[in-house]
C-alpha cells in the first residue's frame, strides 16, 4: 500500500510539473527566431538518450496454505530509481506524426517482501534487472510555436532481461511486453533539439515462472506456490538529444 501510495503521488507530481512546461510552450505571446526550423521536416533524424526510472511489480497473491499452516503474502513496498540509456532513431511521415525507433538498456531493481500471516516472519528479496529493449513508438506532435513543440506518445516495448537469476524465491521470466503511454516537449536550440519525456509503461506478461526445476532448497517452493502472477511496471524520464 504504502509503494502504491508513494507511485501516484511521483505521477501527480511529475505529470503537474510537465502540464506546467507545456502550459508555458503553448502559451508564450511573443513569437521568436526559430532555431533549426527544418529539423522535423528531415525523413530520418537520430539522437541518443539518457534516464531515469521506477520499478514496480504488481503481484497478486492466492492464500496458497503450506503443508504446516503458513500463509505467505507477497509485496513490493519499496524501489529504487534505476537509469537507461539508448539511441534515437525517428522517422518522419506527417507534419504531426512520427515513427521513433529508440534501442535502449535498462538497469534498476525492485525489493518484493514476503509476510507470513500468523508469525510476521519476512522474507526480502531483491530482483535486478538489465533489460534490452527496442521500444516502437508513435510521436503525435502539435504545431510548433518559436521553439517549443509539446507531443504525445504512445507504442509498444518489448524487452528481454539479462539479469534473471535462479534458485531465489521468485524466478522471473526474461521475456516481456511493455505498452507505452507519455508526454514531453521539443526544446529547439541553437545547435541541437533537447527533449524531456514522461512515459509510464505497463508489462503485458505475468513474469512469475512457475516452474522451479532450478531450485535445490525445496522449502523456497511456498513463495512461488503463494503467488499467482506479478506485472511489471515502470515510470520513465528520458532526456534526448538530437
Amino acid at each position: 500500500m504504502q509503494t502504491r501510495n508513494v507511485l501516484c503521488s511521483v505521477k501527480r507530481v511529475l505529470f503537474i510539473t510537465l502540464t506546467i512546461l507545456l502550459a508555458t510552450c503553448a502559451f508564450a505571446q511573443k513569437r521568436k527566431v526559430q532555431n533549426r526550423p527544418y529539423i522535423d521536416q528531415r525523413k530520418f533524424h537520430y539522437g541518443f538518450l539518457i534516464g531515469m526510472h521506477t520499478q514496480d511489480l504488481q503481484l497478486v497473491n492466492n492464500g496458497f496454505i503450506t503443508a504446516d499452516g503458513q500463509t505467505w503474502f507477497a509485496d513490493t513496498p519499496e524501489y529504487s530509481p534505476g537509469f537507461n540509456i539508448g539511441v534515437l532513431g525517428e522517422f518522419y511521415l506527417t507534419n504531426h506524426l512520427a515513427f521513433r525507433v529508440i534501442p535502449s538498456l535498462y538497469f534498476g531493481d525492485k525489493t518484493v517482501v514476503f509476510k507470513e500471516q500468523a508469525t510476521g516472519e519476512v522474507h526480502r528479496q531483491q530482483i535486478k534487472s538489465s533489460y534490452i529493449s527496442v521500444p516502437l513508438n508513435l510521436k503525435f506532435s502539435s504545431e510548433r510555436f518559436n521553439n517549443y513543440r509539446p507531443y504525445l506518445m504512445a507504442g509498444i516495448n518489448p524487452v528481454y532481461d539479462l539479469g534473471v537469476k535462479r534458485r531465489n524465491a521468485l524466478l522471473m521470466k526474461s521475456v516481456d511486453c511493455y505498452i507505452e503511454l507519455g508526454l514531453g516537449c521539443d526544446f529547439y536550440l541553437p545547435f541541437f533539439k533537447f527533449i524531456p519525456e514522461l512515459k509510464f509503461c505497463f508489462g503485458l506478461s505475468n513474469l512469475i515462472d512457475k516452474d522451479r526445476t532450478d531450485l535445490t532448497d525445496l522449502s523456497l517452493l511456498k513463495f512461488t506456490e503463494s503467488v499467482d502472477k506479478g506485472k511489471s511496471r515502470m515510470i520513465v524520464l528520458t532526456f534526448y538529444f538530437e
